[in-house]
Order: C-alpha cells, then structure tokens, then sequence
C-alpha cells in the first residue's frame, strides 16, 4: 500500500454562540479569522491547550481568538467560540 504524504484538513464546524459571533462579524474581521482557521486546520495539535478545559484548544493571535475541540479522530474540528478583535 501506498503511503499518504499529504494528510486531510479537518472540516470546520461552527456551534451557538461562536456561529452567532461569526454573523456579527465584518468582512475584514471575517478574512481575518478565515486565515487563522486555516493555521489551526494545519496543525490543530500544536495549538495550547485551554487553561480550564483540557479537551479545549485556545488559539490566540494578533487579536483573534478561537476556542475549539477536536472529534476523536481529528476530522473534524468543533469551534465553540469566537472573537476577533
């Protein structure tokens, strides 16, 4: 069997709040958060982890920040909160 050298992004799902938070959003914020999404699909595991829910990962940077878990077998990753500054 073929090894795989290119692995799938997981899909990006949005729950209340956090797809209230991202309808409030401008375009720019919006584009903003849209090119943080795709760092945190890209390596998921390497975001820290949330100070008091280990399950969580909390990215922060350049004022956005996303909190988010990912399904058992990382396909999928759930964002439970949003804010972009």
């Amino acid at each position: 069997m073929p090894e795989h050298t290119r692995s799938r992004r997981p899909r990006i799902v949005f729950i209340e709040p956090a797809e209230t938070q991202v309808r409030l959003l401008t375009v720019e914020q919006t584009s903003r958060l849209d090119a943080a999404l795709n760092v945190i699909a890209a390596a998921p595991a390497d975001v820290k982890q949330h100070a008091t829910a280990p399950a969580l990962r909390d990215y922060q940077h350049d004022g956005i920040r996303a909190v988010f878990y990912a399904t058992a077998l990382g396909s999928i990753l759930i964002v439970t909160y949003v804010e972009v500054d």
